[in-house]
C-alpha cells in the first residue's frame, strides 16, 4: 500500500468513538510520543508555536470529568435532565485519559506586536494550529486503534482546570479530547454531496 493510500485509509478510520475503555492497546509512553510528535511537527502560521497541550492519565484523567460534572451540576437543576448529562461525563469517565488543547495568548501577542499588519489574523490562525493538532494526535490515535472524541467544556471548566493543574495564565483552553480502547465502534456515517461542497477549475 502506497503512503497516499495509507493516509486515506487513516482519514477514514478516524471517527468519533464514545464507547471508550481503558485498557490501551499501548503504553501511556507510547501515547506521551504520538502527542509530542504532533508538538514538534503540526505547522502553524510564521512558525508561531502557539499551541499547548496537557495530557491527563489514571486519576488525573477521572479528575477532570470530576470537575465537569460539578461545574455542570451547579447549572442544571433539573434532576432528570442531568441524568443524561452524567450519563455523558461518565463514558469520559470510562476512558484511558484525555488531551487537553491549549492556545498560549503570549504569543499570540508577541506575533501581533512583531507582525502589525497581520495583527487581526493571529487569534484565527492560533486556532487553525490547534485544529491541526487535534486532528493529527486524533488520526494518529486512530492508527494504532485507540477511539477519541472531542468535547469543549470551556470556558465553564477553564478555572479549576487552570488551578489544579498549575496550568500558566496565558494558556486558553480550548479542546479536550477523550481516549481510550474502542468497546464499540462508531456508526455509519452519511456525507452529502461532493459537488455540492467542492468546486475545480481549469482541470
Amino acid at each position: 500500500m502506497s503512503d497516499l493510500q495509507t493516509l486515506k485509509k487513516l482519514v477514514e478510520k478516524r471517527r468519533s468513538i464514545y464507547a471508550l475503555g481503558s485498557n490501551l492497546p499501548v503504553s501511556n509512553d507510547e501515547i506521551v510520543k504520538l502527542v509530542e510528535h504532533a508538538v514538534l511537527h503540526v505547522p502553524s502560521a510564521f512558525n508561531s508555536q502557539s499551541a499547548r497541550i496537557v495530557v491527563l492519565f489514571g486519576d488525573d484523567h477521572k479528575k477532570l470529568w470530576d470537575i465537569t460534572e460539578d461545574k455542570l451540576r451547579s447549572i442544571v437543576n433539573d434532576e432528570e435532565q442531568f441524568a443524561a448529562t452524567k450519563q455523558k461525563l461518565d463514558g469520559f469517565r470510562a476512558g484511558a485519559g484525555t488531551v487537553m488543547f491549549f492556545e498560549d495568548h503570549s504569543v499570540v501577542r508577541d506575533m501581533q506586536a512583531a507582525a502589525p499588519l497581520y495583527a487581526d489574523k493571529f487569534p484565527v490562525w492560533a486556532h487553525q494550529t490547534s485544529a491541526m493538532h487535534q486532528y493529527e494526535i486524533w488520526t494518529a490515535l486512530a492508527s494504532i486503534d485507540i477511539g477519541a472524541n472531542l468535547q469543549h467544556y470551556n470556558p465553564i471548566i477553564d478555572k479549576e482546570v487552570a488551578s489544579t493543574w498549575n496550568i500558566d495564565e496565558h494558556w486558553e483552553l480550548n479542546a479536550q479530547m477523550v481516549f481510550g480502547s474502542i468497546e464499540q465502534p462508531a456508526g455509519d456515517k452519511e456525507f452529502k454531496p461532493v459537488d455540492e461542497r467542492m468546486k475545480v477549475f481549469g482541470k
